[in-house]
């Protein structure tokens, strides 16, 4: 994983002058394409007033998770907890949501704007154990970059 190159050019996307939502799919997109470990790539934000998330873009096998309440699976927890959730073997998380039978381990940072989660990125792989911390940094700096968005 080159984490320059990549850094790079979500901040030209970002930067651009596409819409919001075309940017984040533009991104999603890249990291599966860039990232051979990265199956799934996908934001979810928080849903109005509700307490659930929403899928947004997404690039990957269509899920019928496409909205999540808060608490439920790794995604839900995140959005309470507000910080990274790395599962490195999803069958050692006992509230977790199955987005198939091969994702082995997933990768979850929020989106925080003025000290709130408003979404999260989510990264799902078919290989287990491949998350490390380069990963988290990178995630994080995209999640800052979307994050200018809103």
């Amino acid at each position: 994983m080159n984490s320059k190159k990549i850094k790079e050019f979500v901040t030209n996307v970002i930067l651009s002058t596409k819409t919001t939502r075309e940017k984040q799919q533009v991104i999603c997109d890249y990291l599966r394409n860039e990232i051979s470990y990265y199956d799934w790539v996908g934001f979810y934000f928080k849903n109005g007033d509700k307490e659930e998330l929403k899928l947004a873009e997404f690039s990957g096998e269509p899920t019928e998770h496409t909205t999540i309440p808060f608490g439920k699976g790794i995604c839900g927890q995140v959005a309470i907890s507000n910080q990274n959730f790395v599962v490195q073997d999803v069958n050692e998380q006992s509230n977790y949501i199955s987005c198939g039978w091969k994702v082995k381990s997933e990768i979850v940072i929020p989106i925080m704007v003025r000290n709130k989660n408003i979404g999260q990125i989510d990264i799902d792989s078919h290989t287990s154990k491949p998350f490390s911390e380069a990963d988290e940094e990178l995630l994080m700096f995209i999640c800052n970059k979307i994050a200018t968005l809103y």
